[in-house]
């Protein structure tokens, strides 16, 4: 697997090496040693999917302490805009944002460290996403920024007629209008 640091430290694109031949493809889509590595260590423990219609977005989201995530988030069906915001404070790179075009076609991941609000943005008529957690879901522990918070420049790619978000997901916060003591010390 090629890893591609980002410009925000913590949040890297992992491209698997496809093969393929008149058969279809195989690739290797997880390898813990090879993660650790070029990445480092992290014990995931709960993995999840999503099947979503064009037009959802689903995040930004994060876990409070003590039970923030990192993850590790491809896309296997369709496409999606995948985003991690940096909510860590003291970082250099906070409220600014990675963003990366996941698809069952370029077979990409995302890693995102915790110290990160992350969503994502259906860009095909479906789309099936999967994702890896170091820490398990804990409903007490969860938050949100508004994805749509202009301060953050995210440039959804579809049309706001044509957006569907949770009714939680609607009012979040912007990130300067949420508690600091929600965010992350570096």
């Amino acid at each position: 697997m090629e890893v591609i640091k980002t410009e925000i430290d913590g949040v890297y694109i992992i491209e698997p090496k496809v093969f393929k031949d008149e058969r279809g493809y195989f690739f290797e889509s997880w390898s813990q040693r090879e993660f650790e590595e070029k990445i480092g260590h992290v014990d995931f423990v709960q993995d999840n999917e999503s099947m979503s219609s064009y037009g959802v977005i689903r995040g930004l989201h994060y876990q409070k302490p003590p039970y923030t995530q990192s993850k590790l988030v491809r896309c296997v069906r369709g496409s999606v805009l995948d985003i991690a915001v940096d909510i860590r404070k003291g970082s250099p790179t906070y409220g600014q944002h990675v963003e990366v075009e996941l698809s069952g076609e370029n077979h990409r991941q995302f890693f995102i460290s915790k110290g990160f609000a992350h969503g994502f943005v259906v860009l095909s008529p479906t789309a099936l996403f999967q994702y890896k957690c170091d820490e398990f879901y804990h409903p007490e522990s969860e938050g949100g920024i508004q994805i749509l918070d202009p301060a953050l420049g995210i440039d959804i790619r579809i049309p706001e007629d044509k957006v569907i978000m949770s009714p939680k997901d609607l009012v979040r916060k912007t990130l300067a209008e949420s508690p600091a003591d929600f965010f992350f010390d570096k």
